[in-house]
C-alpha cells in the first residue's frame, strides 16, 4: 500500500509530530509510507521536502502571490485582538508549484497543510480516482481561518465578521475563504473522501460544519511508541532535573509559555491561591521567560526536542497541568498518561478524552484558576489516590494511545477506501465493456 501524508512540516508542532509519528507506525508495520513537507527536520529518506522553482517567472508568479495574500490580511492589522488563536486561509503563495512535485501515491492522507497547500490548486489536481483522507488537527479545515473558533459558532453559517480578526463586516476575509472552502469540497465524492478526528470533541464539531459534514468520518486518537514514552526512574529524573526529591512537582509544557490558548497564566493564578510551605515546586517547559515566581521554587527547560529525555520530565513530576483553553488532543496529555503521570486540565476540547476525573486525573471548569488551584491541591494532597491513577494512567495508555493500535485503525479505513475504490473501478469498467458491445 502506498501512501502519501501531506503536511506542513515533519516535526516542530503537535500537529506535525503526530502525522510523522503516524508515517512511522505505519513503516513499521510494513506499509509503504511517505511524507511531502514543506519544512524538513528529521533524516528520514522517505520525507520529501518541497523545493520552490527557481525560475525567474515562477519566482515573480509566487511573489505576486505572496503580496496579494499579504495586503488581503493587511486591512486587519489595527483590529487583530491581542487574544485570538492561529489564523489561515486556503490560498498559498506556491499555488500549483506544490502539486508538480507531489510523490506518487494510490492514497493520500492530509494533515496539517496551513501555509503549504493550496486549496484550491490540490483539489483541483487531485485525480477523481485517489482516496482522500483528512485527518483534522484543529477546526481550520471548516472556518473561514481560526484554528479554534472559541465558541463563536460562525463556521455553521458562512463565517463573516469575524472576532478573531476584529471585523465588523460580514463580507470579510473569513466569508470570502469560506465560500471558496464550500466551492472545493461539494465538488468532493463521498465515496472518495474520509474525514479523521483524533478526539470526540473536533468529530462533533465536524457534524456541525455545512462543509464537512457530508462525508464519513471517524475518531481515531493520536499513538505514541509506549516503549519510549513510559515511567522512567523518578529519583534519577530529579537528580539530572535538578529538583528535590521531596517536592511537590508540577508539570507545565507548551510551545510558547505565553502562547493565549496554552493557558500559562492560569496556573500562575492556581499557584497564588496554593501555601508558598506546602512543598510544591514548578517545572515548566517552552520558549518563553516565565513570571518571576518569589513563592515558589522552580525550573524552566526551555526546549527538548527528544522523546526519552521527556519521558524523564514527565515523570519527574507528580502531577502535569493542561490549562488549554482550546486544544484537540493534546499530545502532551498522552505522553503524560504513558508517564504515568496524572494531569489536572480545563475541561477544554479533547482533553476530557484522555483526562477521566477520578481516573486519570481531575477537571476543572475552563478558563477557572480557582478551580484549577483546587483540582491540583487535591490531587498532590492524596498519595494512594495519585498512584492509582497513575497505574490507570498506563493501562488506559496501552489500551488506546499505544501506536500500533492507531496503525491499524487507519490501515483498516486505508484498505477499505481502496477497496471501494477498486470495486468502483471494476464497475465502471464493465459498464464501458457492456456498452461497446452493443
Amino acid at each position: 500500500m502506498k501512501i502519501l501524508h501531506i503536511s506542513t512540516a515533519d516535526n516542530g508542532g503537535g500537529a506535525s509530530r503526530s502525522a510523522y509519528r503516524l508515517h512511522d507506525g505505519l513503516r513499521r508495520s510494513g506499509q509503504d509510507s511517505r511524507v511531502y513537507v514543506l519544512d524538513k527536520y528529521t533524516n528520514d529518506p522517505w520525507v520529501t521536502r518541497f523545493q520552490s522553482s527557481r525560475g525567474r517567472i515562477d519566482w515573480i508568479a509566487r511573489n505576486a502571490r505572496r503580496l496579494r495574500l499579504l495586503l488581503s490580511h493587511r486591512r486587519y492589522a489595527k483590529t487583530l485582538p491581542s487574544e485570538r488563536t492561529f489564523f489561515n486561509e486556503d490560498r498559498t503563495p506556491f499555488y500549483k508549484d506544490a502539486c508538480r512535485q507531489m510523490p506518487e501515491a494510490e492514497l493520500i492522507n492530509l494533515h496539517w497543510v496551513a501555509g503549504f497547500l493550496d486549496l484550491g490548486a490540490f483539489f483541483d489536481w487531485l485525480p477523481d480516482h485517489m482516496p482522500l483522507v483528512w485527518t483534522l488537527h484543529d477546526m481550520g479545515s471548516f472556518t473561514g481561518g481560526c484554528s479554534q473558533d472559541m465558541g463563536c459558532g460562525k463556521f455553521t453559517q458562512q463565517c463573516g465578521a469575524c472576532p478573531q480578526l476584529g471585523s465588523t463586516c460580514e463580507g470579510d476575509l473569513t466569508r470570502d475563504v469560506w465560500r471558496r472552502k464550500r466551492k472545493y469540497y461539494s465538488a468532493l465524492d463521498v465515496k472518495r473522501f474520509h474525514i479523521v478526528t483524533p478526539s470526540r470533541w473536533l468529530g462533533e464539531e465536524v457534524k456541525r460544519s455545512p462543509l464537512l459534514s457530508r462525508f464519513p468520518r471517524s475518531v481515531i486518537p493520536y499513538g505514541l511508541d509506549l516503549e519510549v514514552f513510559k515511567a522512567r526512574d523518578r529519583r534519577f529524573s530529579r537528580e539530572v532535573l535538578g529538583i528535590p526529591q521531596e517536592a511537590k512537582v508540577i508539570l507545565f509544557v507548551s510551545n510558547g509559555l505565553h502562547t493565549h490558548l496554552k493557558g500559562f497564566r492560569y496556573l500562575i493564578g492556581a499557584l497564588e491561591g496554593m501555601d508558598s510551605s506546602s512543598g510544591i515546586f514548578l517545572l515548566c517547559l517552552g520558549f518563553g521567560s516565565p513570571p518571576v515566581l518569589e513563592r515558589f521554587p522552580h525550573a524552566h527547560i526551555t526546549s527538548m526536542t527528544e522523546d526519552r529525555s521527556m519521558s524523564m520530565v514527565y515523570s519527574a513530576a507528580d502531577v502535569f497541568v493542561l490549562p488549554s483553553l482550546a486544544d484537540n488532543l493534546p499530545n502532551t496529555m498522552l505522553e503524560a498518561l504513558a508517564c504515568g503521570t496524572p494531569v489536572v486540565g480545563f475541561a477544554a476540547g479533547g482533553i476530557p478524552d484522555g483526562v477521566r476525573p477520578g481516573v486519570t486525573g481531575l477537571l476543572a471548569k475552563t478558563g477557572d484558576s480557582a478551580e484549577l488551584c483546587s483540582a491540583i491541591l487535591e490531587m498532590l494532597g492524596n498519595d494512594a489516590k495519585r498512584a492509582e491513577m497513575s497505574a490507570n494512567c498506563r493501562r488506559i495508555a496501552l489500551a488506546e494511545y499505544d501506536l500500533s493500535v492507531q496503525t491499524s485503525r487507519y490501515l483498516e479505513l486505508y484498505t477499505d477506501m481502496l477497496r471501494c475504490g477498486a470495486s468502483e473501478s471494476a464497475n465502471k469498467a464493465a459498464v464501458r465493456r457492456a456498452a461497446t458491445s452493443k
